[in-house]
């Protein structure tokens, strides 16, 4: 199924029933008095967090949805029937803003939460509502009120604990790939990965997290260029960030500035996003012999000024892989402990 991040839908809750004007006919009853009974409520509109969505595809296709309306009242002093509310499913990790007045609604992060968006019309009252000592036979009934529509804008932000960050062809997909068993997209060419994909990483029998692998960033990209734009948001739910740099790149770029410019997308983007943690992982030191690989390493280290951890890997082989997973699993735990 295609990943679609965005969507707008227009929900509108069910009207109210209307009230009922009647009175009591019965045999050898002359004047029975009022007997019309109120109307029943409109259904609302609620956003459900479903664990086993992962994305906004469907709503490509539906983008409206009503509640069930009121039923009107009856005589005999019968409520109608209130509507049935409407549940609408979306993945965990949406949030949920009004497009007309840009407030924020909701954030559904847990599994099962659930949010009114839009509230149901109240049933209108029937006639016997309206009889008094002086008004022995209202004629006066009242209808239901509209529910209420609103045009909503969901964004879903992929829940996950680590997120991958890095060049196109950084080897983020592959990582990804060797380390869990996600299936992405894997070519020798810029933007294969077109969408985020998250893969479960299992340490132990009872240990796991969740990897996310991001589309490639480039230079500009807080500021819309590339495909980065579409996908930082995503980086903002992780706890960690493994920041992946192919050390021996074929087109002769310098690792160093790969990692500022990155770095600096970061911080154009969000500055909360930028102090998150980030661990520089070394990529594809498969291609260069044990001398050449310290050489390297030493060089890009001393030109970042890096005193962060650091991890060496070649995710085409698998070299390094675990050391990193295990790393990343003691930092989580260490985390969720503090």
């Amino acid at each position: 199924m295609k990943f679609v991040d965005e969507a707008t839908i227009r929900v509108q809750a069910g009207n109210g029933g209307h009230g009922c004007l009647s009175f009591r006919r019965e045999k050898y009853v002359e004047r029975g008095g009022p007997d019309g009974g109120d109307g029943g409520h409109g259904g609302s509109v609620y956003l459900l967090a479903d664990p086993a969505m992962n994305t906004l595809a469907d709503f490509r296709v539906a983008r409206k949805f009503r509640a069930e309306t009121g039923q009107g009242g009856a005589g005999r002093n019968k409520t109608g029937r209130s509507g049935a509310d409407l549940d609408v499913k979306v993945p965990c990790g949406t949030v949920v803003h009004d497009v007309d007045t840009g407030e924020l609604i909701c954030d559904l992060t847990e599994p099962g939460q659930r949010q009114k968006v839009a509230e149901g019309g109240r049933g209108g009252l029937g006639n016997t509502r309206f009889k008094s000592s002086v008004n022995r036979a209202p004629r006066k009934t009242t209808n239901g009120t509209e529910g209420e529509g609103r045009h909503l804008s969901l964004e879903l932000k992929v829940l996950a604990d680590v997120g991958l960050l890095g060049m196109p062809n950084a080897g983020k997909s592959t990582l990804i790939a060797a380390m869990s068993h996600a299936k992405p997209r894997i070519a020798d060419y810029p933007f294969t990965t077109l969408h985020p994909n998250l893969g479960v990483v299992r340490v132990g029998r009872l240990q796991s997290f969740v990897m996310a692998d991001i589309p490639g960033l480039i230079e500009g990209a807080s500021a819309g260029a590339g495909l980065g734009i579409q996908f930082l948001k995503h980086l903002q739910r992780t706890g960690l960030l493994l920041h992946l740099v192919d050390i021996a790149p074929i087109d002769g770029s310098s690792p160093a500035e790969v990692v500022r410019a990155i770095a600096t997308e970061l911080r154009n983007f969000s500055a909360e996003l930028a102090d998150k943690p980030r661990w520089l992982v070394i990529n594809k030191i498969d291609l260069l012999s044990d001398e050449d690989l310290a050489a390297a390493r030493a060089a890009l280290l001393a030109d970042l000024d890096w005193h962060g951890p650091v991890f060496e890997v070649s995710a085409a082989t698998g070299k390094g892989t675990e050391t990193l997973a295990q790393a990343v699993m003691r930092e989580l735990e260490e985390e969720s402990d503090s």
